[in-house]
């Protein structure tokens, strides 16, 4: 079995400071556009190394949504970074009209995701984004797991010719993954192998599953992992392939339960393989004011809840 370390922490905002740098300097048609938030979102380097493919928006996230989509009608390949609520809560109008509809070419990259986001409390803790995104017609949505897998996945969506939506965070989390792995869009990444049960999960929620491997297998379970890193297009492959073989399955994001991760699975469960399924998510309610450790344990998107998550389904699983 694979052992990772999950002692190494970095931010995934990070891991996209970095890729858009790297890709910036391999390819000369990337720009990138901020809405006031270069340090957050940690474009600095990007706009000292390439001032003149830097926009400064300001806080106007809609128009900052116009100019982009007007850059792809150029021919170029533009990123455009804020936090994930104003990425798309605040600009749905603006992607679906002027991004999705006319499949234009524009990278809508968001931090500051999910509940870890922490003490700026509910206006800022978007938990709907992967279901509003996943929604748009052609829209590709993903949500890396770690620092490296970030770095990875802002470099290789320059190369998809088509809207996407990157979705990142704020604290620093375990950084596990190898930069030599690569990234696939639509590729699932088995972690480790199981036959008892399949964990599927995404985002800050991977390392999570990892640190419930050692409860799980204290107690005789042989869980198996997959990185989902993208929500869309699901590699409905993976999902199919660990489940004919464990018969159950969980669940984990940082996202509402509604619309999200989980209701993928489920929907590709229902049409091919019916299985008993558990979900670790965020159960139709707003966060609040908190650590990010507060708020997961509060929210139910801890340790625990994987192995209580996996308890449960193995409860229900047919002989």
């Amino acid at each position: 079995m694979t052992i990772y370390n999950l002692d190494q922490k970095k931010a995934t905002r990070d891991g996209f400071g970095q890729g858009l740098l790297e890709i910036g300097e391999t390819n000369d048609r990337v720009v990138a556009l901020c809405a006031d938030l270069i340090g957050s979102l940690k474009m600095d380097a990007f706009k000292a190394r390439f001032p003149h493919r830097f926009v400064q928006c300001g806080v106007a996230e809609a128009n900052m949504i116009g100019v982009a989509a007007g850059l792809a009608t150029g021919g170029y390949v533009p990123y455009t970074g804020t936090f994930a609520n104003f990425s798309t809560s605040r600009v749905f109008d603006q992607i679906r009209q002027s991004v999705a509809y006319s499949g234009k070419n524009v990278k809508i990259c968001a931090s500051h995701a999910g509940l870890t986001l922490g003490e700026d409390g509910a206006t800022h803790q978007v938990l709907e984004d992967l279901a509003m995104m996943k929604a748009l017609p052609g829209m590709v949505v993903i949500n890396p797991c770690d620092y490296n897998q970030t770095l990875l996945a802002t470099k290789a969506i320059a190369n998809y010719p088509g809207p996407v939506y990157l979705r990142f965070g704020r604290p620093s989390v375990p950084n596990f993954t190898h930069l030599d792995a690569g990234f696939t869009i639509g590729k699932a990444l088995r972690l480790v192998e199981g036959s008892d049960v399949s964990i599927f999960a995404t985002g800050h929620l991977v390392a999570k599953a990892l640190e419930a491997l050692p409860a799980l297998i204290d107690m005789g379970i042989q869980a198996e992992i997959i990185n989902i890193h993208t929500i869309k297009p699901l590699d409905r492959e993976a999902v199919l392939g660990s489940v004919s073989k464990t018969r159950c399955v969980v669940s984990a994001e940082e996202h509402q339960i509604n619309g999200g991760l989980g209701e993928s699975i489920a929907a590709v469960l229902a049409s091919a393989f019916p299985a008993p399924q558990e979900f670790v998510a965020v159960r139709d309610t707003f966060g609040e004011s908190g650590t990010p450790d507060e708020l997961m344990r509060k929210y139910g998107l801890d340790v625990a809840d994987i192995v209580l998550a996996v308890k449960k389904v193995l409860a229900r699983k047919r002989p």
